[in-house]
């Protein structure tokens, strides 16, 4: 039997998270004793002190959750090609010299997500200004949508551009800034409204609808559901609850969506490739197991 190893989630808040059942029902399909735990962590210096422990060996990969996945890149020692591109991380993993790297499996998971609804997509509409967004955005690239447009709450028409401290992030991925609709502005040219209408993808990558956080109706009534071309397809990066304001208002139009589940699950998926993919032994983990196991955790959360 292998070494027992520690490995924890971290971010704020994160007692919703069914990523500990997620990780368990791998762990029992390896026939390894590993643990996973979450790591509520209210401050910055929390994460710091997090890592510090993986660091030091205590602890023998992290996830990282909002709001730290920035913080998580900049307290990596180095960071490979996926955190690169999208400039956060949400991995963290100890190198055998010590060094902490920094790794992101959003964008990976997300483009397996977005391919598996839809064949050839030319064009996405992404919401938020977060990690999520970040890596939504280079999951679009990695699949080759040629057009991409980003727009979030924080940035309303009539507001210069240089006000949306976000614009130059994401353009510097590829994608285009595009200002936040309002009531009454649905027929301004460079309103988000007109390009989502257009898209053969909208991904919501904000917290809104998630338990805990804000209503879902903030970032989905802007949608022009009904005005979406044929074949468009919504992703919503919410698990918690399974069915978000989003997806009940994409499902009542008639388009193809679906939630954050699966796509936590190809992350955890990747990331514990990036743990334990050198280890003896080691498989890939089954997606409809560790998804069942998923489904049953998020289930029980809603009975409790």
């Amino acid at each position: 039997m292998s070494e027992p190893l520690h490995f924890v989630l971290l971010g704020h808040p994160v007692g919703h998270s069914v990523s500990p059942a997620i990780h368990a029902a791998a762990y029992r399909a390896l026939g390894a004793p590993h643990r996973y735990e979450v790591r509520d962590c209210p401050t910055p210096d929390d994460v710091r002190a997090q890592v510090g422990r993986l660091r030091a060996g205590e602890i023998a990969g992290a996830n990282v959750t909002v709001p730290y996945k920035r913080l998580a890149l900049e307290l990596a020692d180095r960071c490979d090609e996926s955190a690169r591109a999208t400039g956060v991380a949400n991995v963290l993993s100890r190198a055998p010299d010590g060094q902490i790297v920094a790794s992101n499996t959003d964008a990976g998971a997300l483009a397996d997500e977005i391919a598996s609804l839809h064949a050839t997509p030319r064009q996405a509409a992404v919401i938020g200004a977060g990690g999520a967004a970040q890596a939504a955005v280079v999951a679009c690239r990695q699949l080759g949508i040629w057009r991409i447009g980003v727009s979030s709450r924080g940035w309303l028409l009539g507001t210069p551009r240089e006000r949306w401290k976000h614009a130059s992030v994401f353009e510097s991925l590829g994608a285009e800034a595009w200002a936040w609709p309002e009531l009454g502005q649905d027929s301004h040219p460079e309103v988000f409204r007109a390009f989502s209408g257009a898209s053969d993808v909208i991904v919501q990558a904000t917290s809104a609808g998630m338990r805990g956080a804000g209503p879902g109706e903030a970032v989905s009534d802007w949608v022009p559901w009904r005005e979406l071309r044929s074949g468009t397809v919504a992703i919503d990066v919410v698990y918690n609850p399974s069915v978000t304001p989003f997806l009940r208002a994409a499902e009542a139009a008639g388009v193809a969506c679906r939630g954050g589940l699966g796509m936590l699950v190809r992350q955890a998926a990747l990331a514990l490739r990036i743990w334990l993919g050198q280890s003896p032994g080691w498989v890939e983990p089954d997606l409809a197991e560790l998804s069942a196991a998923a489904e049953a955790a998020l289930a029980q959360q809603w009975r409790s």
